[in-house]
């Protein structure tokens, strides 16, 4: 069982059983919502994700989209599309208690992706902040 919620703690939940899929969107839906180059979701069958406190409020982010945030701290949780995917429901995968329990298998929607995240990976790491900039 994977357990979850927002950052404020105001919304729970719990998913049983194993992800059908883990994936990195990259559509500027998906961008424009969470704020952030790329998105993890996590797929489920819908009645396997149960939410154990709060209610998340929905917004109608298209025609048959649904996303699922917390009305309080503004995380994004859940993602549903009736349409494309019946019986379906995602998990923003960075709001697990354990985001590395489920690893990511694939990026998707990368004919949207942002042109400097395709190198992204090159760029300088640092395990906290860089060092400041000498004058």
């Amino acid at each position: 069982m994977i357990t979850g919620g927002c950052h404020c703690g105001s919304i729970r939940y719990q998913a049983q059983g194993e992800a059908l899929t883990h994936a990195l969107c990259h559509c500027t839906d998906c961008r424009r919502h969470a704020g952030a180059p790329m998105v993890g979701w996590t797929m489920y069958p819908k009645d396997a994700v149960k939410v154990t406190k709060g209610t998340p409020k929905i917004y109608s982010s298209s025609a048959s989209g649904r996303r699922h945030f917390c009305a309080e701290c503004g995380t994004g949780l859940f993602y549903e599309n009736a349409e494309m995917l019946p019986g379906i429901i995602d998990i923003q995968s960075a709001t697990y208690d354990d985001p590395a329990a489920v690893p990511a298998q694939a990026h998707i929607q990368v004919a949207e992706r942002i042109g400097w995240m395709e190198r992204a990976h090159e760029l300088p790491a640092f395990d906290r902040y860089p060092p400041p900039p000498q004058n």
